[in-house]
């Protein structure tokens, strides 16, 4: 379905953060990966915390569900084999069962959408599996995807420069192994911010690894075993910074709940950013205020740990005084799409000024707002869909944003969260 956007005069009234995406996965996998009952509280409801749900249940787990909470009896490290494993639009959730995978005898990931994930690379996973001993059979790279095991354990090498998910599927399945492994990671590791959740999480579930202080070498002792365990998922960084950004572009009191001030999550860095550029915004006890006025000056921000808020940032800087840069955001182009060049391509067709490098995203600040009057491409994919979205909110004409529902991809209650807060969206009715 598609959404039409429209110039809103007015953002008003107080939301709860969505839970975490990202923790939701982790904690389901290691509840997953115990030997007894976990219960995971505050889940997040997206397609990807989803996929992981349906995989986990077709890998042998059992799950129980009610509204605040999931009780999940995991299969240990004993996963069944399963003729047809489907992911759907998950990247994450795929490359972490991909290693999961080769504690099972034979695992056929399928390819359910050939236009986005099905064309996303997974080459450096798949080579550091094999080191391992797994047989996989795969296209260049590239799903469908055959696993079979057993692996073991020993000196891994797998490249950080695409993914820092190669890595933390590998730090999950490392600890199940009988033999102590040592895993060497080559190139400029990506969001180093996101692998520091998962070691977070495999604390917290009794995993034991070691790490050098620059995330280059990880060491990690074979025969352990995840501990059942009861985990609560923290509020959501990636989707709140784009209410918060949105917040930022119009004349707005907004407050978001149950944002962490100490969080891991490296999206927190958006409060910062939105205060560089002089947003009126406080957080404090979690709860975060934004009293926008819609004049915002220019910035230059490393996004590096932060990849899944840059592009609502750059939706925020289109309409700043002055030239804003987001650089060191290269794996911005290895997601749903290119969401560098896609991005910009879009954002130009509403009237922004863009320009792109391989690893920056320059925006010239329009103060004045942009034309719209377009329909505009969605490519799929979550973020993007949100961040044109902020774009629509000072468009001088509406914008429409083809297939918006895969919003729900991370943040299904993303538009009834906008339309609560006075944003002038509509869905179009098919």
């Amino acid at each position: 379905m598609d959404v039409i956007v429209r110039r809103t005069e007015k953002l008003q009234g107080t939301i709860e953060a969505l839970s975490s995406k990202n923790y939701t996965t982790r904690y389901l996998l290691v509840a997953a990966l115990a030997d007894g009952v976990s219960t995971v509280r505050f889940p997040a409801h997206s397609e990807d915390s989803d996929a992981m749900r349906r995989c986990i249940t077709e890998l042998g787990a059992e799950l129980q569900e009610d509204e605040e909470k999931i009780v999940i009896k995991g299969f240990g490290r004993r996963p069944k084999s399963v003729a047809t494993l489907n992911v759907g639009n998950a990247g994450a959730v795929l490359r972490f069962l991909l290693a999961i995978a080769a504690l099972s005898e034979d695992v056929h990931f399928v390819n359910t959408y050939p236009d986005s994930l099905g064309k996303r690379p997974h080459d450096d996973l798949i080579e550091a599996l094999r080191q391992m001993g797994a047989k996989i059979d795969d296209h260049e790279g590239r799903l469908p995807i055959t696993v079979k095991g057993p692996v073991k354990g020993g000196k891994i090498t797998v490249s950080g420069e695409v993914s820092s998910q190669y890595l933390s599927a590998l730090l999950f399945l490392t600890p199940l192994l009988e033999e102590d492994s040592e895993i060497t990671v080559t190139g400029d590791l990506k969001s180093k911010v996101v692998v520091g959740q998962t070691l977070e999480v495999l604390e917290q579930a009794g995993i034991e690894v070691k790490a050098s202080e620059d995330y280059a070498k990880f060491w990690i002792k074979g025969g352990q075993s995840y501990q059942a365990r009861e985990y609560s998922v923290q509020g959501d960084y990636p989707g709140s910074a784009a209410i918060l950004s949105a917040a930022a572009v119009v004349p707005s009191d907004v407050t978001v709940r149950r944002l962490p001030v100490k969080s891991k999550q490296g999206e927190r860095a958006v409060v910062d950013v939105l205060q560089m550029m002089d947003t009126p915004l406080t957080h404090e006890n979690d709860i975060a205020v934004v009293q926008g006025t819609g004049q915002l000056k220019a910035i230059e921000f490393d996004g590096d740990a932060a990849t899944d808020a840059v592009l609502a940032m750059v939706a925020a800087a289109v309409f700043a005084e002055g030239t804003s840069r987001f650089y060191n955001v290269e794996n911005l182009r290895y997601k749903e799409c290119d969401r560098i060049t896609d991005y910009l391509n879009e954002l130009r067709k509403a009237g922004a000024d863009v320009e792109e490098k391989q690893a920056e995203i320059i925006v010239h600040g329009r103060p004045q707002g942009v034309a719209g009057g377009v329909r505009i491409d969605s490519h799929y994919d979550h973020r993007v869909i949100m961040a044109l979205t902020i774009v629509g909110l000072r468009a001088d004409a509406p914008v429409t944003i083809t297939d918006a529902h895969h919003v729900a991809k991370s943040y299904p209650d993303f538009f009834d969260d906008m339309i609560a807060l006075g944003a002038n969206v509509e869905w179009v009715k098919e």
